[in-house]
């Protein structure tokens, strides 16, 4: 081997992560390369709700009939070991990015609208609450597995994913569309909504 194949051989690629949260389990999706043409590099959904526990992919919602103290006492323990599963996911998904001679630059999340949620005893009350509870819920233990790694974050509310990733990336919509379906066909199924939105927010982080 040259020593500029070696040299070649050698260097780490900046990578990105994207994900989408959903109720225990989250769509991650590694992008790696160019940010004018990126290479999907890895693909898979992480489990961040405990199976030991009951209820814990929809906490809230098996909190709901608890007296209040016990409700407390179960959303607390949902939040330690989903933080706990996130942060273990998370780095194993950059440990194989590393096995792979890649290293991310940061993580893309997609969020939820943003909407300020009351304390918990009013969440409980409220079943349209609690459905977005259970939303942030999620993603908020995204975010802070994210920290743990030390990996920095960029949020991007779902609804607003498209708009702000065509002006990041200086690309019209539709063609952007395209071009995140394009990703799907290097790595096949499954390509749903999860892995293009995951890709797209994750693209954005490529290209600072």
């Amino acid at each position: 081997m040259s020593a500029r194949a070696g040299i070649i051989a050698g260097m780490i690629r900046k990578a990105a992560i994207g994900l989408r949260a959903h109720s225990g389990w989250a769509a991650l999706v590694a992008l790696a390369g160019s940010a004018n043409s990126p290479e999907v590099i890895a693909r898979r959904r992480i489990e961040i709700a405990d199976p030991g526990i009951r209820g814990s992919k929809q906490p809230y919602h098996a909190a709901e009939p608890m007296e209040f103290p016990d409700a407390k006492a179960y959303i607390e323990r949902c939040i330690d070991s989903t933080r706990r599963l996130a942060r273990e996911a998370l780095q194993a998904a950059l440990d194989g990015l590393r096995d792979r001679r890649a290293e991310a630059l940061g993580c893309g999340i997609i969020l939820g609208s943003g909407r300020a949620l009351p304390g918990l005893e009013s969440i409980l009350k409220s079943h349209a609450l609690i459905h977005t509870a259970e939303g942030e819920f999620f993603r908020n233990a995204l975010v802070e597995a994210c920290g743990h790694c030390g990996l920095t974050v960029l949020g991007v509310k779902e609804k607003e994913l498209f708009e702000r990733g065509s002006a990041h990336l200086r690309t019209a919509v539709p063609e952007l569309e395209r071009s995140v379906q394009q990703m799907g066909k290097s790595v096949g199924p499954p390509w749903t909504q999860d892995q293009k939105y995951a890709a797209l927010v994750a693209w954005m982080v490529l290209r600072p």
